[in-house]
């Protein structure tokens, strides 16, 4: 995922802004981190370059 995709990702559940948490990068690509809703208190997972932003009841 690329960071200036945070100018365009909402949480899907509330549509509020999202917090970037980079747990390891490579150049201009986050490869693992997380999105994080502070008014739902949901993470939403990266992993291998792709954020996961299905609703929590969806994700298995």
């Amino acid at each position: 995922m690329r960071r200036d995709l945070m100018d365009i990702l909402a949480c899907p559940v509330c549509k509020g802004p999202l917090e970037l948490r980079v747990e390891k990068e490579e150049g201009q690509e986050i490869v693992t981190g997380s999105l994080y809703c502070p008014k739902c208190r949901e993470t939403y997972p990266i992993e291998d370059s792709i954020p996961n932003l299905l609703p929590p009841s969806l994700r298995v």
